[in-house]
């Protein structure tokens, strides 16, 4: 049975950066554990791929993100010129549609200033001010912000991939994990085909099944989550520059982790219009709804029982959730709400899909979602848990900050022994 200092489940972009920083630091036997055939092969592909600046989250409650997303951009830029990965600077309007979401607007770009969105890359603007740089655009008002960039999150998170297991790491990929079980201080990690490997420590980065994975070590038990897929339909190419930016709208739904439909201008030179949220049974049923049927029976025993329930008795969840349905069943619905701020837009513009994501928010004991990042820990284990958007963007510092916090903690307690690296640990959080 092979044995590991180190074993990080999840192969996706937070992952992996957390194994290129550990390989990069210490001289110790990693692996990241990954289930598919290749590494970023769900969320980390399956996204917008937009590059965020952090005007929009608050910094009392999340500013770990937001201090991520704006040390990781020079990171990215920098990676994606010495890699030839996409970087295309699209611009993003924020935008809204009355006086209270210009009140929003506003607190947005007092966000913005204490995040660290450097000084004349964000300006508040009327519906009239937009409308002469978009004719196309209607609004009341919006944030403009020149630094949102569309890029490749899935290319990145294989290059990383490539320099950590240049430093030794072992991506033991196709290797579904079982069950995990602790004894004497070390784990035993059983795959599917019942192989199994041993390890000193667990990093759980597991994404939609991130959950799972801590409550089968007897963490986390009290919550649960709920899967919920984004559907995209791409513009055909004489309508794609009908708007020339990104556009993002002031969520409508306070307090739900949840974006209406936007305008997305991709680096690949095509323009999408989504996501809705559709609610599925499993964090990757990208097509129909019911998907794995013994995984959709065991979510539906989960929710009918668990933390999930509450929300049934949420009269505002239960509208949007109707919206959500409406916008995946007719492509006319949802096209019909991003006509709410590009009036031209038809539904005859859109032929073909654009690919599906999901995101797996964690609901709390009292039934509300979780609208933050969770980070769980036992003697032999750390679990990143809820960690969504803007997470790719913030994924390089977010994960150097996860590596610091390990060393601080004892479960990093080796010798350092630093190896040539693209990126320096020290910079990243003497930045921090």
């Amino acid at each position: 049975m092979t044995k590991f200092d180190v074993a990080i489940i999840g192969g996706g972009i937070l992952g992996t950066s957390i194994s290129y920083w550990i390989s990069a630091l210490y001289d110790l036997k990693i692996c990241v554990i990954e289930k598919e055939s290749d590494v970023a092969m769900h969320a980390s592909s399956r996204n917008t791929a937009v590059v965020h600046s952090p005007f929009y989250l608050n910094p009392e409650t999340k500013g770990i993100l937001a201090k991520s997303a704006i040390i990781s951009y020079s990171m990215w830029e920098n990676l994606a010129k010495d890699r030839n990965i996409p970087w295309l600077k699209t611009g993003v309007y924020e935008i809204g549609f009355n006086d209270e979401q210009y009140k929003s607007l506003e607190e947005f770009m007092e966000w913005g200033d204490i995040n660290g969105i450097p000084k004349g890359d964000l300006e508040l603007l009327d519906g009239k001010e937009i409308a002469k740089r978009e004719p196309n655009v209607k609004c009341h008002s919006g944030v403009f912000c020149n630094r949102e960039v569309s890029t490749d999150f899935g290319a990145f998170t294989r290059e990383i991939s490539k320099d950590s297991k240049k430093n030794g790491t072992k991506f033991l990929l196709n290797s579904n994990v079982k069950s995990i079980k602790t004894n004497n201080g070390n784990s035993t990690i059983m795959f599917e085909d019942n192989s199994e490997i041993t390890s000193n420590f667990v990093i759980n980065c597991a994404g939609g099944n991130a959950l799972d994975i801590a409550q089968t070590m007897y963490l986390a038990k009290e919550y649960s989550d709920l899967h919920f897929r984004g559907e995209y339909w791409v513009a055909e190419p004489q309508y794609r520059d009908l708007v020339k930016s990104t556009i993002y709208t002031v969520a409508e739904f306070k307090g739900y982790p949840f974006l209406d439909p936007h305008w997305i201008k991709k680096a690949n030179g095509e323009t999408e219009i989504g996501p809705n949220a559709v609610p599925v049974l499993s964090p990757e049923t990208y097509n129909g709804y019911l998907g794995d049927i013994n995984t959709s029976i065991t979510k539906l025993k989960e929710i009918v029982t668990g933390n999930a329930l509450k929300l049934l008795y949420d009269s505002q969840f239960l509208k949007m959730v109707s919206k959500e349905w409406m916008s995946s069943i007719s492509k006319t619905a949802m096209v019909n709400r991003v006509q709410k701020f590009i009036p031209k837009v038809k539904p005859e513009y859109f032929s073909k899909r654009g690919t599906a994501g999901i995101r797996s928010p964690v609901i709390t004991p009292k039934g509300k979602f979780l609208l933050d990042v969770m980070e769980l820990e036992n003697d032999n284990s750390y679990h990143i848990i809820n960690y969504n958007s803007p997470g790719a963007t913030g994924a390089p510092a977010y994960s150097a900050f996860i590596v610091k916090r390990l060393q601080e903690k004892g479960f990093l307690d080796y010798a350092l022994k630093k190896k040539e690296s693209f990126w320096n640990f020290d910079d990243v959080i003497n930045h921090a």
